[in-house]
């Protein structure tokens, strides 16, 4: 029954972060660039200390230090809940734990590049194809081990189909007492010129 569920849940990581294109207002930072495409056809591994299966509802849930890798893909959290629609569409939910956020991590296609993003809770919509960070959300992109770009609000919404995601920083969308004071937060590094380095 496991193994016909991780069959069916592979389309909770299809192309879990393709590409990421910021608002006109941050315009400069993040830019589009596709997700590892080789994580596609990459096995997915999950490992907890328990797991509860519902062949009824078509409903896992794992919990404790949860870590789900696949290919380049890692997700770790206290607890990953696994559903599927009568469409056969796959929704994920995943829960930190008190002391540490939800978190996930993917390389970018063809560069030395890692997005990687955390918050309370993050949920992946098969049928909509979105991925959402809730409450204390953040996003940090590396280039390398350096970290070039960051940004933090109550919710995150990457919307996979459009290449776009959407930042809110409203207290009242998800967070209250939100750190950021119910404002979106961005820190956004210009990319390095090829020539600097060339002239070393």
């Amino acid at each position: 029954m496991v193994r016909a569920l991780f069959s069916k849940f592979r389309a909770f990581m299809k192309n879990t972060l393709i590409s990421v294109l910021v608002a006109a207002g941050l315009a400069g930072g993040f830019t589009t660039a596709s997700a590892e495409k080789a994580d596609r056809a990459k096995p997915m591994n999950i490992e907890s200390d328990t797991l509860r299966y519902d062949d009824l509802n078509q409903v896992s849930i794992f919990t404790g230090r949860v870590v789900l890798t696949k290919g380049t893909i890692v997700i770790r959290g206290a607890q990953i809940e696994v559903r599927q629609d009568a469409d056969g569409y796959q929704y994920g939910l995943v829960t930190g734990s008190p002391d540490k956020r939800a978190f996930f991590r993917q390389k970018r296609e063809a560069l030395d590049e890692f997005i990687e993003g955390e918050g309370e809770t993050i949920y992946y919509d098969g049928k909509a194809d979105t991925v959402t960070f809730t409450k204390r959300a953040q996003l940090r992109r590396y280039r390398g081990t350096k970290l070039g770009d960051e940004v933090t609000g109550a919710v995150i919404v990457y919307e996979n189909l459009t290449d776009m995601f959407s930042v809110d920083g409203n207290a009242a969308a998800g967070q209250v007492g939100a750190p950021t004071g119910g404002r979106v937060r961005a820190m956004l590094t210009p990319k390095a010129d090829p020539a600097d380095g060339a002239a070393k």
